[in-house]
């Protein structure tokens, strides 16, 4: 049998690339040559009707790919809807149309509606390499994007989903900025709300930085991995949910974005306007609660910051419709006892049960939220956290909550970890604050969010007076190496426990 030298057989890689198609291709490969292929070469592959266009991965070490065969990413197989044999053809993708867009906005060119359709379609697409959207990324860091151009990239990204309908009234929703670990509000709001009576279709992120996501805590208490069909019937029965939002599709384009976001480490206040607003239009919301922590070591640290993104919100949020309100809270250190994920279940769940010795914090925390919410819905004059505390300590809230569980697949409870150490106090004096990015830190070393009895349970908080030697903090880990490495971190510089003389 001759070859075509443009056509392939392809194999299934087994890779998890997240959301980058990939190709892999080694390094003796005819068509590699034929066509001119190198390292991280953007290359276009047609099987039948579909196309996409990955990054290629040249394989030196050959031993696991056959010669002349071409093995795909988990996203680009799935992409392509490719089997096992079937010959793809490859070939050099005309240059994307958002090039001239992207270059534009590197140059420091203002951008409209059209350019950046053009570079979220090109995104959602897979034409443009992580080179070309780590451009367009930097290019709109800081304060390089005006309202007008969050308003536009917002609308873009939201178009280029899916978005949800929920029929006539009014669909809520609540956001937390981040920053702040152990800030598990969302599953007690979500509860009450949806026992008052509305519609809270509430899609959460995992972690990608931080020891938990919502998704990931609310993942130990009932499944979140639900299709729209499977969250539609929840909410139809119950008012409201707690699910993982991606895989549904919503604004592919903010996940695709986050990806080369996170890395770079970059502070922009359009592009996380963009991301969060889009992705609550996505969800068919009408009326939206964004809880700001600020703090010095949360992601918004000064009441300044604070008003500049609230101004951007309020600007965005009023141009696609929606009606939004931002609620400014305490970001000095972390909510509750737990940061991971059953920690932080254990901590809600004690909420919702009204335990007396349940964290206090949390729980006023998730009332302020869940009334501020109420009192955007029904702008009756300030009484919505006076409900809102009736609806929990009645109980009403835990039974919806416990109702939603079950419409989502089963309700558990959580577990907890098998090897535990306790960190205590070097110096006695006042706690003054606790540092939310080193005890993080901390959790995500001891295992979290990926082993998720792994985290910090907090022993101490800001106020408390202690003597040397008191317990501060409680690693928990799923390993004994995971636990020696988090302890070694937390005694290797400054405790994240800020002590001061006492009063």
């Amino acid at each position: 049998m001759t070859l075509d030298v443009h056509t392939i057989p392809l194999i299934r890689a087994g890779i998890d690339t997240y959301r980058q198609p990939v190709v892999y291709m080694r390094e003796d490969c005819h068509l590699c040559r034929a066509e001119g292929f190198s390292a991280l070469t953007q290359v276009e592959i047609a099987l039948g009707q579909r196309s996409i266009v990955a990054a290629l991965n040249v394989v030196t070490d050959a031993d696991w790919l056959p010669p002349d065969t071409a093995a795909l990413s988990e996203t680009a197989w799935l992409a392509l809807g490719a089997k096992i044999g079937e010959h793809a053809i490859f070939s050099h993708p005309e240059p994307p149309a958002s090039a001239s867009a992207i270059r534009s906005k590197v140059y420091g060119q203002r951008l409209d509606a059209d350019g950046f359709k053009a570079i979220i379609g090109d995104t959602v697409a897979h034409r443009l390499s992580d080179l070309d959207l780590a451009a367009f990324i930097t290019a709109c860091a800081g304060d390089r994007l005006d309202i007008a151009e969050t308003i536009a990239l917002t609308r873009a990204m939201h178009g280029a989903g899916k978005t949800l309908d929920w029929g006539a009234g009014l669909v809520l929703d609540k956001h937390c900025v981040g920053g702040l670990p152990g800030n598990r509000t969302t599953p007690i709001v979500v509860a009450i709300v949806a026992a008052a009576g509305y519609r809270i279709p509430k899609t959460s992120s995992r972690a990608i930085t931080s020891p938990a996501g919502t998704a990931d805590t609310m993942e130990v208490l009932a499944p979140v991995a639900l299709d729209i069909a499977a969250m539609r019937r929840v909410v139809e029965t119950e008012g409201g949910c707690v699910v993982w939002g991606g895989g549904l599709d919503l604004s592919p384009a903010d996940d695709l974005l986050i990806r080369i976001e996170r890395p770079l480490d970059f502070d922009s206040d359009g592009q996380l306007v963009a991301s969060v607003l889009s992705k609550k239009a996505a969800a068919g919301s009408t009326h939206v609660l964004i809880d700001m922590p600020v703090g010095p070591t949360a992601k918004v640290r000064t009441d300044g910051a604070a008003r500049t993104l609230s101004e951007r919100l309020h600007a965005v949020g009023q141009a696609i419709g929606l009606s939004l309100r931002i609620h400014v809270s305490d970001g000095s250190a972390p909510v509750g006892r737990g940061i991971g994920p059953a920690l932080e279940a254990h901590d809600l769940l004690a909420v919702l049960r009204r335990d007396p010795d349940g964290p206090i914090d949390l729980r006023e925390r998730a009332l302020d939220l869940a009334g501020a919410l109420l009192d955007l819905a029904e702008a009756n004059g300030g009484k919505g956290r006076e409900r809102a505390r009736n609806l929990l300590d009645s109980g009403a809230a835990e039974a919806k909550f416990l109702s939603i569980c079950e419409a989502q697949g089963g309700f558990r409870e959580p577990g907890s970890a098998p090897h535990q150490s306790i960190e205590s106090a070097r110096v006695g004096g006042a706690i003054r604050e606790i540092d939310n990015r080193r005890i993080a830190k901390i959790a995500k070393l001891a295992g979290a969010p990926g082993r998720k009895h792994a985290g910090v349970r907090l022993l101490a908080r800001p106020g408390d007076v202690i003597e040397a030697g008191q317990p501060l903090y409680e690693i928990h880990a799923e390993t004994p190496g995971e636990l020696g490495w988090a302890q070694d971190y937390a005694r290797s510089g400054a405790s994240p426990f800020r002590i001061g003389e006492a009063p």
